[in-house]
């Protein structure tokens, strides 16, 4: 199966899963089920699947054939190369593809001149008036191409302004591109360029990133610190002919090698296996050649073999387009498909599923929840008006004034059920500070202003390793606040439970420890920033201010992440408390009506019970269809039925 297939099959199960999580709050609403704490679980899920996104990162030197990789991989279906591959450097800056339906087929491209301003990348893409925008027609392949083909622009300024860019170096003259004749410096034209389209794969979720080459790639830190970290899969493509070079290796060891463990893929593609295929040779010498240069890459990289992969791009798209099986086959590009689909997605789908999982799980039990207390209450209401059966007026009338005097108790004792919100609140206040955009900045600010010094940078390394046990420390603190407010709950809502008949269940506290971990992979990918190899560099105070500014996007949204899980327990405990509240004060209601029906008619009692044995019967109904929906939910594409009947 290729990869087009796989992807289809993970578009597809997104989608019924959309299709589910929506019948399952129609059905939540119809039966009054729908509560704050439930819609936060559903909004949860409805995001995590919906904004799913799978990036595949293409790197590599110059001329290593990334962008007809792209091509036969994704874009054969055009008939003619879409992303420009011609021989010698094509793709000039990073440029990634994905899919909006709020935004009209469109190339936007960020100029190189913003390098020079202070805002993040991250930044500039919510200053959209600042991008040129030129519109696409999907539908016309060369229309389509040629646009693309903007990518690939370059200016020619002087080595000044080439510097101040972070294109030119006058202490590591190795790394300078060659001045051209009138001594003019040739730079991108574009810092970044995004690409959106809908093209089948884009609209499932798949993000592209094809970056530029060595010397770009070192010049934009906010592509190797915030960007590449964040793709599922990193291809990496060799030329076949000459295996791993000296660039190469350059390019593996501090962008890639450094990007930790538990990437979901890292492959390596020894494209160009084409120029290999000798006619002197036979073909069992030929392949003979391929594996030995796959064993020799692996061992130099530290990859397993089967990590290593050799292909043709350029005739793996002249088969697609020829529709030529047997050179599709020659091509090896079905067995690089292939890697990328079980590799690439299906660890994405068993996190996605595992996440999923987790969340159902809490949304069962919260609605759950709400169904035992509206049972348990019948069944109280019941055993009340059995003891009610041979009594006279006089015994009900007492009833009804013991009731309403309960009820009276009840609303007397809101002042303690509030102490509890207050004391709760007041320590996720402390939380919310630990973990504050303010506090972020005033960790960093020593390190940003070691980073953007003039000169050499001598002692940074040391302030960059204090500022992450800083942020590792402030991390866990909030994580030991995070147990502390947990215990508090617990204690609580044991106390509420024990006293007004509560069924509050403390829910799962927020998992703070996992980001002290993605704190260990941002420091460990801007480390070779700090290498003795990068101190000229680092020299620039212009550099320095790009680092400063991409460390900083990538650390705020590790705090935003840690912010929104602390938001959605604390709301869940809010809403379960509420709900218990609002169950309890509505059973009041139902009680005293019952024994004033009962009052007025001498037949109510017993047509009373009977109203509420049917609703029990409908609850015990109404659980059983709670676990079936959240059970289809759960299911593959394959495995669920349909339809499911929603009662």
């Amino acid at each position: 199966m290729s990869f087009i297939q796989d992807f289809d099959e993970h578009g597809a199960w997104r989608k019924q899963f959309a299709l589910r999580l929506k019948l399952l709050s129609e059905w939540l609403i119809d039966h009054d089920l729908m509560q704050p704490g439930v819609r936060d679980r559903l909004e949860q899920l409805h995001a995590q699947v919906k904004s799913d996104k799978i990036m595949v990162a293409f790197v590599a030197e110059f001329s290593r054939g990334k962008s007809e990789l792209i091509n036969a991989v994704f874009f054969a279906g055009y008939g003619r190369r879409i992303m420009p591959a011609s021989a010698g450097r094509t793709t000039m800056c990073p440029t990634e593809l994905s899919y909006d339906a709020e935004i009209p087929p469109c190339l936007r491209l960020l100029p190189i001149e913003t390098r020079l301003q202070p805002q993040s990348l991250l930044d500039w893409r919510s200053a959209p008036n600042k991008w040129e925008r030129v519109d696409l027609d999907v539908n016309d392949p060369k229309q389509l191409a040629k646009a693309i083909h903007k990518v690939a622009e370059v200016r020619r300024v002087s080595r000044a302004e080439a510097a101040s860019l972070g294109f030119w170096n006058e202490e590591t003259p190795e790394d300078n591109p060659l001045p051209g004749p009138d001594g003019l410096i040739e730079v991108p034209k574009w810092r970044h360029a995004l690409i959106n389209m809908a093209h089948p794969l884009l609209k499932q979720g798949l993000v592209i990133l094809d970056t530029p080459g060595l010397n770009a790639i070192g010049a934009e830190p906010e592509l190797t610190v915030s960007l590449l970290p964040q793709a599922h899969a990193v291809v990496f493509i060799l030329a076949a002919d000459t295996g791993v070079t000296k660039s190469d290796l350059t390019i593996w060891r501090q962008h890639l090698a450094t990007l930790g463990e538990g990437r979901e893929a890292r492959l390596v593609v020894l494209n160009k296996i084409d120029t290999m295929w000798d006619a002197l040779s036979t073909p069992e010498q030929v392949q003979l050649q391929i594996a030995s240069q796959r064993t020799d890459s692996a061992d130099i990289l530290g990859l397993s073999p089967r990590q290593v992969l050799a292909v043709s791009a350029q005739k793996g798209l002249l088969a697609k387009v020829n529709r030529d099986e047997k050179l599709l086959e020659a091509s090896n590009l079905l067995e690089l498909e292939a890697a990328l689909g079980v590799g690439l997605l299906g660890q994405r789908r068993k996190i996605l599923t595992a996440a999923v999982s987790s969340g159902i799980d809490a949304l069962r039990d919260e609605t759950g929840r709400l169904v035992h207390i509206r049972a348990r209450d019948l069944v109280e209401q019941v055993q009340e008006l059995e003891g009610l059966r041979g009594k006279n007026a006089g015994v009900i009338k007492q009833m009804r004034l013991r009731i309403e005097q309960e009820q009276a108790d009840f609303d007397a004792s809101g002042a303690k059920i509030q102490a509890v919100r207050s004391v709760h609140l007041r320590l996720l206040k402390d939380l919310f500070d630990l973990l504050s955009a303010t506090q972020l900045k005033t960790e960093v600010m020593e390190l940003a202003r070691a980073l953007k010094q003039p000169g050499v940078k001598l002692g940074v390394r040391r302030v960059y390793g204090h500022t992450f046990d800083r942020l590792r420390a402030g991390l866990q603190q909030a994580d030991r606040l995070a147990g502390e407010i947990q215990s508090m709950l617990e204690g609580s809502f044991k106390g509420l439970n024990a006293e007004y008949g509560f069924s509050l269940q403390a829910p799962e506290p927020p998992h703070l420890a996992q980001y002290i971990k993605e704190l260990d992979l941002v420091e460990k990918s801007h480390l070779q920033y700090l290498s003795l190899g990068n101190a000229l560099r680092l020299a620039q105070p212009e550099f320095g201010e790009r680092l400063a500014r991409a460390l900083m996007s990538r650390l705020r949204v590790v705090f935003e992440s840690a912010v929104n899980q602390v938001e959605l327990w604390n709301k869940s405990a809010a809403a379960q408390l509420d709900a218990q509240l609002r169950e309890r004060r509505r059973n009041f209601g139902r009680r005293i009506e019952a024994v004033s029906r009962i009052q007025q008619a001498a037949g109510g009692l017993n047509e009373r019970i009977r109203e509420l044995q049917m609703q029990q019967a409908e609850l015990n109904l109404l659980d059983a269809k709670l676990t079936e929906l959240t059970d289809h939910l759960l299911a593959s594409p394959e495995e669920a039925p349909a339809e499911v009947a929603l009662a």
